[in-house]
């Protein structure tokens, strides 16, 4: 094992599922980074395992933070990668959570320590959760899409096949390197409305949340993220109330959201990778559009 991954201790493991989330890149509306930090705190998850930073990050580009321990003591807090393991309630098998910040460098090499630690652990099956924004309303459940390229667990979990081509994350290397390995892998996506970018969605962790106790088959608490989605619902209301345009907006995102549940369950892998397509080339744009300007 490579001395860049640090294991203080390996727990004894049933049928392990590993589950990862990554904030940056793949965490619009950081939906997918509070779903983990919630799975993190409801399953009492102790950590066994840490990616050492210096190598993966470009400091300039992903600054560590200062911080003041008992107001007087100065401390250095490093980008953090870590592994929790923790039982899943009311399941016969053990969950390892990979929670952290998506790396600036060697995603192949990152994503190979990963892979590796899961074989060693015995992992049966990767779950990674993502969330992108999307023309989607504030006041309606935050659609998930399941995808996979392994025909056998795409029809054993109700899943669909992935059909996006462009720009992808670390999640696209790490279900990639899952794939080389032979480790079955599922990518998990929530749509978050995309007026309201900057504000952490607990609608799109709890939509995550819930879609992965059903595919894994384990019942999770989530009172406590229903209970900060009504409060999310009403302070975004209250600020979309103020501007008449974005109103009428999400008013018509409204009726649209109803008339495709009346038709369908849930949006198509086809229409969520291609908002997520759109998405990321308005990101790609606007990346070189600041570029240009500096």
């Amino acid at each position: 094992m490579s001395s860049e991954l640090r294991v203080f201790r390996r727990p004894t493991l049933t049928k392990p599922v590993l589950v990862a989330a990554f904030r940056g890149w793949n965490d619009g509306g950081q939906g997918a980074s509070l779903a983990g930090g919630f799975l993190a705190k409801a399953w009492k998850a102790a950590r066994f395992a840490e990616v050492d930073p210096e190598g993966f990050y470009d400091f300039q580009a992903t600054r560590p933070q200062v911080s003041l321990v008992d107001g007087r003591t100065r401390q250095i807090d490093w980008p953090d990668n870590a592994f929790y393991h923790a039982k899943l309630p009311g399941a016969d098998r053990d969950a390892i959570l990979l929670l952290g910040v998506e790396p600036s460098l060697r995603w192949r090499t990152f994503t190979g320590l990963v892979v590796e630690l899961a074989g060693e652990l015995g992992v049966e099956l990767v779950v990674t959760m993502g969330s992108l924004l999307a023309d989607v309303p504030h006041t309606r459940p935050s659609p998930v899409t399941g995808a996979a390229s392994d025909a056998d667990l795409i029809q054993r979990l109700g899943l669909q096949a992935s059909r996006y081509e462009g720009p992808t994350g670390i999640v696209g290397v790490l279900h990639d390197a899952c794939r080389r390995a032979g480790l079955p892998s599922v990518s998990l996506w929530a749509a978050v409305p995309h007026y309201v970018s900057l504000a952490p969605s607990p609608r799109a962790a709890l939509a995550l949340c819930q879609r992965l106790g059903e595919l894994v088959d384990t019942s999770i608490d989530t009172s406590e993220l229903e209970g900060a989605v009504d409060q999310y619902s009403e302070q975004v209301s209250e600020a979309v109330s103020s501007d008449a345009e974005t109103a009428a907006y999400v008013e018509e995102l409204e009726q649209r959201t109803d008339t495709f549940d009346e038709e369908s369950d849930l949006p198509s892998g086809e229409t969520l990778a291609a908002e997520l397509s759109r998405f990321l080339r308005e990101r790609e744009t606007d990346g070189d559009d600041a570029a240009r300007e500096q």
